[in-house]
């Protein structure tokens, strides 16, 4: 049990990097999910496919954000009932949170197999691949409470410190969803359909596992659970998970908004900018295991009562994630033209190809930007000051949604990605003076 403790007992490099490194390896076997979608699908389908696929990947972002999101916002409660001891409330918040996501994510899987067409049309889906980006979304939209379900399970282990766990069982599920995309998509030749009905099966075992797990290792602690669902236990997981998914869902959101500005260049133009989509969303993957990791560090240690832990923590996360970003855009700079090649394959358009090279040539510099960003996100949800974290992340779409509406006709879809890193950047200075505040 004194070993679970860690993140309130051990050095903070030590701990945080303990703590982070499963998560990172976790999320990027979790982004094998949607990148082996595109691959196999661009590969052996064609170039129209994997636009289908991509023009579905920002609606899709946001729902799959609300699950991040409500997952966070859930495990902060349970990290401070872990750090002070409190396993019979710690073993209260996961079970009202699991009944309480299971009923959001049954709600929401209606809503998006009603709605899904009508949004795509509204995001100006080019009409030669919505037939196949429709198929893929109705498939993605039943499989929904078992992405959601995954989801709250893995913050809650992640709140125990656990973090393990979550990366054992997403290396199992990515192992099963390449080996189904491959079987789905060729032999058995059904093209997008194939890719998505792969990837609800892989969601829906690892869905299952996670939750025999989590029974069993509850097991290990003291503590009566009481009663499953505590309606008293909803309002302060609830004010914390709604801003988290509100955080989570900006950048999906904006996405999604930014989708539509993207779609009217056409296919091609979608295509590539897809892959470079793929792209970002591997490679903000330790950025993202950072924000996740101070959001419980600062948890754990302010339920410990060790404030002073916190500004040491967040420090030796500055480290880490500065030393990825520079490895990210040596990476990015070398080798952008042959990583897009991999999804669009040799025969690819000129088009195709120089969205997908321009943007990641171009982001590989600022990576460091949503890293910080993140960090700071991370630490304020953790402490539960929220009202700061909301109006950074308002500011952080609103900054990428306006210039990409306003420039994007006039200067061409390169003016879509110049408003990434200004929103990070507001977003991070926005948050760092409100950390200021917090006298931790």
């Amino acid at each position: 049990m004194s070993n679970s403790r860690y993140l309130v007992e051990d050095h903070p490099m030590k701990a945080i990097l303990t703590f982070s490194v499963p998560i990172m390896l976790g999320n990027l076997f979790q982004q094998l999910y949607t990148m082996t979608d595109s691959v196999i699908v661009g590969r052996f389908v064609g170039e129209n496919a994997l636009a289908a696929v991509g023009a579905s990947y920002s609606l899709t972002s946001v729902f799959i954000s609300v699950a991040i999101g409500g997952g966070m916002g859930a495990s902060v409660i349970t990290s401070r009932a872990f750090g002070s001891a409190d396993y019979s409330k710690m073993k209260r918040c996961i079970s009202t949170s699991l009944v309480a996501f299971l009923i959001i994510s049954i709600v929401l899987c209606i809503f998006g197999l009603i709605f899904s067409p009508l949004i795509l049309e509204a995001l100006n889906t080019p009409e030669n691949i919505s037939g196949d980006a429709s198929a893929y979304l109705r498939i993605y939209f039943a499989g929904l409470p078992f992405l959601f379900m995954y989801n709250i399970l893995s913050s809650m282990f992640n709140a125990l410190g656990k973090s393990r766990i979550p990366l054992f069982l997403l290396i199992f599920s990515s192992l099963l969803n390449v080996v189904l995309d491959i079987i789905m998509v060729g032999p058995l030749q059904m093209g997008v359909q194939g890719a998505g009905w792969a990837t609800l099966i892989s969601q829906g075992v690892s869905a299952l596992l996670s939750f025999s797990i989590l029974v069993h290792t509850l097991r290990s602690y003291e503590g009566d659970n009481g009663k499953y669902y505590d309606k008293n236990l909803l309002s302060p997981i609830f004010r914390i998970a709604l801003p988290s998914i509100l955080q989570q869902s900006t950048v999906s959101i904006g996405m999604m908004l930014v989708q539509s500005v993207v779609n009217s260049f056409g296919s091609e133009v979608l295509a590539g900018f897809s892959a470079a989509m793929r792209i970002e969303s591997l490679v903000v993957v330790p950025m993202a295991a950072m924000g996740n990791t101070m959001s419980t560090f600062t948890a754990q240690n302010l339920g410990a009562m060790q404030k002073e832990r916190i500004k040491d923590g967040l420090r030796d996360a500055y480290l880490i994630v500065i030393a990825a970003a520079l490895l990210i855009c040596v990476a990015l700079e070398l080798w952008n033209a042959p990583i897009i090649r991999m999804f669009i394959g040799e025969e690819g358009t000129s088009d195709a190809m120089k969205t997908g090279t321009g943007y990641l040539s171009f982001m590989g510099w600022f990576f460091a930007l949503i890293g910080f960003k993140m960090i700071m996100d991370g630490t304020l949800r953790g402490a539960g000051k929220m009202k700061v974290f909301t109006v950074a992340n308002i500011v952080n779409l609103s900054i990428r949604v306006i210039i990409a509406f306003a420039a994007a006709p006039v200067f061409g879809i390169q003016a879509v990605w110049i408003a990434v890193p200004i929103g990070w950047g507001a977003n991070w200075i926005i948050s760092s003076i409100g950390y200021q505040k917090l006298k931790l």
